[in-house]
């Protein structure tokens, strides 16, 4: 049904902008309520090992008189770079060279997806462009790589959820049906991308447990990649090379897991909350409607309600589209909703 309502005046996309700043403000609180919370779980214990490693500085300069504090901060200075730089200076550590090609390999997969762990970084002025310029034509083609993927896998998601949607269509509506589906995606995504590899990491590596194992695959699929944990870098770990390979084919599969999990949940329009603050709305683009892949026909917002203005000549006349239904997303079977005749009130 359409209402056209004249005689307003007033900028409808005014709206989603007083709606951005509120998102930017919430964004801000977001922040600093994070960044008060690390602080007071973490601070303590930085506090602690600031106090062992001055007591352990302490007791080394007792046992060697001979060493004075300034020899052994210059020491300490060159250890730590070369740690930065993913070198170890530690006599009991054999585990190979970083630039083998297993450890390569397991570089340039973090480079290409955004992970970025950071414990091995180029140290040459060639290397360093050529990770400028391998990123920068690397990073799309795995994003091609993984839409890609995502698209054949969305065949037995869309099999999945016309199968519950044969069996419960007439007992529940399109979107229980539609979060049962979301549900099911979730928890295979959590069962194999995260609680399975994380016992496997917990069982392979050595000093970690099953959280920080859970911790190192999250951190990793999400592509924050902090570089305080990666496997396969402890002292004489067998089989590094490979143990490489067979990580970095799990961040790729992890990470096609995870996108078709978005996708899904971008598919449900009442959980896309991207419409509430955008000021242009599907049905004004026709492009951005086939992107979208909504299934919404044309003329239909996300959020049920669309207002836009329409100009005949100089007189300026709001329209107010009501989508029917609005608490039921499309039926996967038919996603095209129930139309109903405009009426234009003049």
């Amino acid at each position: 049904m359409r209402l056209v309502v004249p005689g307003i005046v007033g900028d409808v996309r005014a709206v989603p902008a007083l709606r951005v700043l509120g998102l930017v403000a919430a964004m801000a609180l977001y922040l600093a309520m994070g960044a008060a919370v690390f602080q007071q779980i973490e601070r303590p214990l930085e506090l602690e090992l600031e106090g062992a490693v001055h007591a352990a500085k302490q007791q080394f300069l007792m046992q060697h008189p001979a060493v004075s504090d300034a020899d052994l901060e210059s020491l300490l200075d060159v250890v730590v770079l070369a740690s930065n730089r993913g070198v170890s200076a530690a006599r009991n550590v054999s585990g190979g060279p970083n630039w083998s090609f297993g450890q390569s390999l397991f570089f340039a997969s973090t480079v290409v997806t955004t992970i970025g762990y950071g414990h091995v970084t180029p140290l040459s002025k060639p290397g360093k462009l050529f990770c400028m310029v391998y990123a920068l034509l690397g990073i799309p083609l795995t994003l091609v790589l993984l839409s890609a993927l995502v698209e054949r896998l969305l065949l037995p998601a869309t099999a999945m959820l016309r199968a519950l949607n044969a069996r419960l269509g007439h007992l529940y509506r399109p979107f229980t049906i539609r979060l049962v589906h979301l549900s099911i995606i979730v928890s295979i995504l959590i069962i194999f991308c995260l609680v399975i590899p994380a016992s496997i990491f917990a069982a392979l590596e050595p000093g970690w447990d099953f959280l920080d194992s859970l911790y190192y695959c999250f951190i990793s699929l999400t592509t924050i990649g902090l570089g305080d944990y990666i496997p396969g870098d402890s002292p004489d770990q067998p089989y590094r090379p490979l143990y490489k390979v067979l990580t970095t084919c799990y961040l790729l599969t992890g990470l096609t897991c995870l996108m078709l999990t978005l996708t899904v949940f971008y598919d449900i329009p009442q959980l896309n909350l991207s419409s509430v603050f955008s000021s242009v709305k599907l049905d004004d683009d026709p492009e951005k409607m086939r992107l979208s892949g909504s299934g919404l026909c044309p003329g239909y917002g996300i959020g049920g309600l669309v207002m836009r203005d329409e100009y005949s000549g100089d007189q300026r006349r709001s329209i107010v589209q009501i989508r029917p239904r609005a608490d039921d997303s499309p039926s996967p079977e038919d996603t095209t909703p129930v139309h109903a005749r405009d009426l234009r009130v003049h």
